[in-house]
């Protein structure tokens, strides 16, 4: 690819809640990394600080049950995945 692909997604992670309690943030980041590379096409992807931020924010037991992101496809296919505005 010679352009950026860029497109905004609001990524389910309800079904992060079935795992155990002290699992469910990172599970939620798990689930956040497979959906980018199922549709971004990308199997290199990076997410943003500030993202993680809001994955942890209530702590490893309550993560949301909904992020909103912009998702950024470079021309070396690496994806970029960032809180949208």
């Amino acid at each position: 690819m010679s352009e950026e692909l860029e497109r905004t997604y609001k990524v389910p992670l309800g079904k992060v809640l079935i795992a155990p309690r002290n699992k469910r943030a990172v599970r939620a980041v798990r689930k956040l990394r497979q959906f980018a590379k199922k549709h971004m096409h990308s199997d290199e992807v990076k997410l943003d600080p500030q993202l993680n931020e809001i994955i942890w924010k209530r702590g490893i037991r309550k993560p949301p049950r909904k992020v909103t992101v912009k998702m950024v496809k470079d021309k070396d296919g690496v994806v970029t995945v960032t809180p949208a505005e």
